[in-house]
């Protein structure tokens, strides 16, 4: 099976310690939670993981391979860390064909993608008049084009309303079925708690447990 390998992740800013040491494991077919207080270091962990911000010391691997050696990324890994990086004068499937043809993903993938979140009817309607909802949609189609095996999602259901927490839920829980990994964030523990196999809690930038959803909410 996939294996992610997170291995004594660090990262100072100054003073203050992001990340501290922190180590933990990701299985495939399993939902993995990420949760801690805002400012606990997730958000900096899942960068580290994409190679977005770098590590003073620790590494992460996918079945051994380090990101940045990794021969298709956009196959290996969908990451959904900020919403806000959407053009806004891009209609939707412009920036999904952009984003096609910077991961060297066909074209063929962007009409798909757009389908498999509900977007066809607003396919050609520019981002910036999107609610955040669906900006939240449009960048979880970002992370799906290149068929990855694994989704890193910061905060996704920011914004969404009950419907469409409930539908990206089932999304990540269809995929994770289907043998990938996900490893998705939040700061409510009972809203993970509703649909994910395991936990990795986080506080102050170190690990404090990582155990299945319910050995920690036993």
């Amino acid at each position: 099976t996939d294996m992610i390998s997170v291995t004594g992740l660090t990262k100072r800013y100054g003073a203050r310690r992001a990340v501290d040491d922190l180590s933990f494991e990701l299985v495939a077919g399993r939902v993995t939670g990420f949760i801690g207080p805002n400012g606990a270091g997730k958000s900096t962990t899942m960068r580290m993981m994409v190679g977005l911000t770098r590590p003073d010391r620790g590494e992460v691997r996918y079945d051994g391979v380090r990101y940045a050696d990794l021969a298709h990324p956009a196959r290996t890994v969908g990451a959904v860390l900020d919403t806000r990086c959407l053009h806004p004068g891009r209609t939707a499937r412009n920036h999904l064909r952009a984003t096609a043809a910077l991961g060297d993903i066909p074209r063929s993938r962007v009409d798909d993608v757009l389908a498999d979140v509900g977007l066809e009817r607003v396919a050609d309607e520019r981002a910036g008049r999107f609610s955040l909802g669906m900006r939240q949609r449009l960048a979880l189609a970002s992370a799906l084009l290149g068929a990855p095996r694994v989704l890193l999602l910061d905060e996704p259901s920011n914004g969404l309303d009950p419907d469409g927490i409930r539908w990206l839920r089932n999304r990540l829980r269809r995929f994770a079925d289907a043998g990938g990994t996900v490893f998705v964030s939040s700061h409510l523990i009972a809203e993970l708690a509703q649909f994910a196999d395991d936990l990795v809690v986080v506080g102050a930038g170190r690990l404090i447990a990582a155990e299945t959803v319910d050995a920690v909410t036993s």
